[in-house]
């Protein structure tokens, strides 16, 4: 009897020894909507950061009940190929999409569409999606042409409200709000306003495989507060329109997260815990970028007693975590970029002494000297005053002292060298 079953245990194990060596010997199944393109890949070309909305940046229930979301987004690659990523990154229960829609937009701020580009959106052959609590999903590719810089309208019909909503409220860039299913119309004339964007987190692009993206993670002076509505003026849509002029196949993804801080949550999660989605999930990741700290710093003197015992361990954490980022993004073949952490003496807001100015010195002085990085963009240095350079310049101050104007936005931008976006990311030990 024991013999017996030693002999069909061995069957059994031969048999599964088989099946995994079809297996290997098969490899991995080529990813969907690439077959007929062995030489290219799929890109972000525009993506934003999730967030649980504050009360006041809520969509109402009626907005989602029976009710359309056209949003408008700045691509930064072109194709003829586009997927959209959906999230229901924050919600407590499955969000249903009825119907999805892109197009062309006709201008940022317009609702009306290209109507002749019009594709609905499928998943896995599905008008409607079901996307599960904290999950995002891909869409199914769609053909169509979108230009480099192009506008794309990203339309969403909804029959109820999330149990808790996903959202990114500083996006600075006009939604449009109607009742009934409106995915398939070409203009929504009397269209409702908001400046927000709802349960959309990418939009990638298939392009040759010398293309890559950026990354930019930070905070709302990466997430571009000051800028105009509608004006894809953020210091990463500058840099972008660089990039297009000199021809550098790279697109870029804007991360940033108002009041966002390294250590601790703000207004959303803290860069060290949402660094996996928001920079080495996208599509294409080749650089990212990590503009941080100003937050850490000023809070830390705004809400406690600012003991030097406190401001040290501070800067140590801080260097720990960046020194984490630059590991996790070498191990994904990630090129990771330091930032140094711009002037904020005079803010309004944090009434910064001497002493944290201090503080903001040495984390610079460590982010361009350490050797963590692979690269380094000197911020600091592209907006600082001359004659006072614990300040903004003038020209490039908003006025708080704290925020870049538009004028300090392009700066930044023209402070990123290109050469280090050109080639891959080289790695150490």
């Amino acid at each position: 009897m024991g013999s017996r079953q030693q002999g069909k245990r061995g069957k059994i194990a031969a048999a599964v020894a088989i099946i995994f060596t079809v297996g290997a010997l098969g490899g991995c199944a080529t990813a969907p909507g690439t077959a007929s393109n062995p030489g290219r890949h799929w890109v972000a070309s525009w993506g934003t950061a999730q967030t649980v909305p504050e009360t006041a940046n809520e969509l109402p229930a009626a907005n989602w009940r029976d009710a359309s979301i056209r949003q408008i987004v700045h691509l930064s690659l072109g194709g003829s190929q586009v997927r959209v990523r959906l999230s229901n990154a924050y919600g407590t229960a499955p969000l249903l999409v009825a119907a999805a829609s892109v197009a062309r937009a006709v201008a940022p701020g317009r609702a009306a569409i290209e109507a002749a580009t019009l594709q609905a959106l499928t998943f896995d052959g599905s008008r409607a999606v079901t996307i599960p609590a904290g999950a995002e999903y891909y869409s199914d590719p769609v053909s169509i042409e979108v230009p480099a810089g192009a506008d794309l309208a990203i339309s969403l019909h909804f029959t109820g409200e999330p149990a808790r909503q996903t959202s990114h409220s500083g996006a600075r860039a006009s939604s449009f709000l109607a009742a009934g299913n409106r995915t398939a119309d070409a203009d929504w004339p009397g269209a409702a306003t908001v400046t927000r964007w709802f349960a959309i987190a990418d939009v990638d692009v298939l392009a040759p495989r010398a293309a890559g993206a950026l990354v930019a993670i930070g905070d709302s002076i990466t997430d571009g507060y000051g800028v105009t509505t509608d004006g894809n003026d953020r210091w990463t849509d500058v840099l972008a329109a660089r990039l297009r002029r000199d021809n550098v196949p790279i697109g870029t993804v804007n991360a940033g997260i108002g009041g966002g801080r390294m250590l601790k949550d703000g207004l959303g999660p803290n860069l060290v815990s949402r660094f996996e989605r928001d920079v080495l999930a996208r599509a294409g990741v080749t650089h990212a970028l990590v503009l941080i700290g100003v937050n850490d710093l000023g809070n830390l003197h705004r809400n406690t007693p600012d003991l030097p015992a406190d401001r040290r361990q501070l800067l140590a954490d801080l260097r720990l975590a960046h020194r984490q980022l630059a590991t996790r993004a070498r191990a994904r073949g990630v090129c990771l970029i330091g930032a140094t952490v711009t002037p904020y003496a005079g803010s309004d807001y944090y009434h910064p002494e001497p002493a944290n100015e201090a503080d903001r010195q040495e984390l610079n002085a460590w982010i361009r000297d350490a050797g963590v990085f692979d690269a380094v963009v000197d911020f600091d240095a592209a907006l600082r005053d001359p004659a006072q350079p614990q300040r903004l310049a003038p020209q490039y101050d908003s006025g708080d002292h704290l925020h870049p104007s538009l004028a300090g936005y392009r700066a930044m931008a023209d402070a990123v060298p290109l050469d280090i976006l050109r080639q891959p990311c080289r790695s150490r030990p």
